[in-house]
């Protein structure tokens, strides 16, 4: 028989993702509005591993919901990953009594949490938290929505310096793995062409339609590049338009890191706030080891198993759109 849940832990881990801070004040006053016990594990599995736990209350989470970034910091954690490491992590949980965890991060996040909930009994709810928008089982990712806005704000400014020169910029947005964000931002600023990590670059095929447009004198062209693009990136896909186009005015830009930082849009606030609710609600109702998304509005559960095996796909009604709109 399930014990009851009486204190849990929470944490963020891998990448930062604005919203993440709303999740976190969601979970822990949903915790303590059912008497939980609420503990923030800082810099992730790390802080796990390093015994850094602190006791949270409703102050603790005063005024942090339209803060970008992660009061409890975040960390990458190789140690984790090891059952040496995870033991520590467990004796540091047990001596205080945690016996339910919530994780905010992505998909290797939630890889740790799977191998942790299998080898102990603590069960583990996840939160998807992550720009990149990459995690099958939800709809969108905490962060997402911020950092493509983001994107949009950055690249529309471009267009306005593209337009009065009349020249080409190659845009790379973040995106390692996942071109959601490049998809999104490009579509919605216009963009001539988008590069994204789940399709193999034609670059003959964008070098004939720069010609082309060329000679129809659109001198003004944009090409957002996700930074997994298999060519390698902005500045990879530029040093060749350059090697086959010498005339070509053209600027690269590299948005980076401001993608991840900023205040969260009120969707991600809401999302956040929704999932670390239903992440406490969970670990109460005893729906162990899954993680928590929103599909068509509703609440959608994906055993953590599933969750860290597939992955969110592009489907190629998007890239026909992208083709149509663009031309």
């Amino acid at each position: 028989m399930q014990k009851k849940v009486t204190k849990i832990g929470v944490l963020t881990s891998g990448g930062d993702a604005p919203g993440m801070n709303a999740c976190i004040r969601a979970v822990v006053r949903t915790g303590l509005y059912h008497d939980l016990e609420v503990f923030g594990i800082i810099r992730g599995y790390s802080g796990m591993i390093e015994d850094d736990i602190i006791p949270m209350n409703s102050r603790s989470v005063a005024n942090i919901i339209q803060r970008g970034g992660t009061i409890l910091k975040t960390a990458r954690c190789p140690e984790f990953m090891t059952p040496e490491g995870r033991k520590k992590a467990y004796n540091n949980l047990k001596k205080r009594g945690i016996n339910g965890l919530i994780i905010i991060g992505g998909d290797g996040s939630f890889r740790g949490a799977q191998i942790f909930s299998h080898e102990y009994d603590i069960p583990c709810i996840g939160i998807p938290g992550t720009i990149d928008k990459d995690i099958a089982g939800t709809d969108f990712t905490i962060g997402f929505d911020t950092a493509v806005n983001t994107a949009i704000d950055a690249i529309d400014k471009i267009r306005d310096t593209a337009d009065a020169h009349d020249r080409l910029f190659i845009i790379e947005v973040m995106g390692r793995d996942a071109g959601y964000i490049a998809l999104h931002s490009g579509i919605s600023t216009g963009a001539e062409h988008i590069l994204i990590p789940e399709r193999k670059t034609d670059m003959e095929s964008l070098l004939r339609s720069l010609h082309e447009k060329e000679k129809r004198q659109k001198l003004v062209n944009l090409v957002v590049v996700a930074e997994g693009d298999d060519f390698g990136g902005g500045n990879e896909v530029a040093k060749t338009i350059k090697e086959r186009m010498p005339n070509v005015d053209m600027r690269v830009v590299i948005l980076g890191h401001i993608q991840r930082g900023g205040s969260p849009t009120c969707l991600d606030r809401l999302l956040a706030s929704r999932m670390g609710y239903s992440a406490v609600e969970c670990l109460i109702e005893g729906r162990n080891n899954v993680m928590v998304g929103i599909m068509n509005n509703k609440m959608h559960y994906t055993p953590l198993d599933n969750a860290v095996k597939a992955k969110q796909k592009i489907s190629d009604e998007w890239m026909k759109i992208v083709k149509i709109l663009a031309s």
